[in-house]
């Protein structure tokens, strides 16, 4: 996948949560959200997607009212619609259900054709101790990648 121009990306969702599955999905927008997001004003780290009727919608994705917008100007956190393949709208409604998983929005951006793109993943919640246990890995692969660069 080649990102042209990401606008925002959610990076404390992998600290978070155990990625399991990631999909590209678009998002149906307004001439004023996408004149925003072009400008790069977007915010993805508190938001989420749910299951409503028959479609996956994104929740609490704050993208500004464009500064040059008139009184239609869109609403900044209102709900957004995905735009997905049915077989995944019921991949991912199954997992929500059956095992308690949630979906979390990862990066948004424009791509190669100029489209607004949402990457959104199927994911499980960490608890406390496997977050310590992924920063001492982490700090383990810096130590001894600094150990290697030292004595080699």
């Amino acid at each position: 996948m080649s990102v042209a121009k990401l606008i925002a990306e959610n990076r404390r969702a992998r600290y978070d949560y155990f990625i399991e599955e990631v999909f590209e999905a678009g998002l149906v927008l307004t001439g004023s959200e996408v004149k925003s997001l072009r400008e790069g004003r977007a915010n993805i780290a508190e938001s989420y997607a749910s299951a409503e009727g028959e479609a996956i919608v994104l929740i609490n994705a704050d993208i500004p009212p464009f500064k040059h917008g008139n009184r239609f100007n869109h609403e900044p956190r209102r709900p957004r619609k995905l735009l997905l393949h049915k077989k995944e709208i019921g991949k991912m409604m199954g997992a929500v259900r059956r095992e308690g998983q949630t979906l979390i929005p990862l990066k948004l951006y424009f791509n190669d054709k100029g489209l607004a793109k949402l990457e959104l993943g199927i994911a499980k919640g960490k608890k406390l101790h496997d977050k310590r246990e992924a920063a001492a890995d982490r700090d383990w692969a810096r130590d001894k990648a600094r150990l290697m660069r030292e004595k080699g």
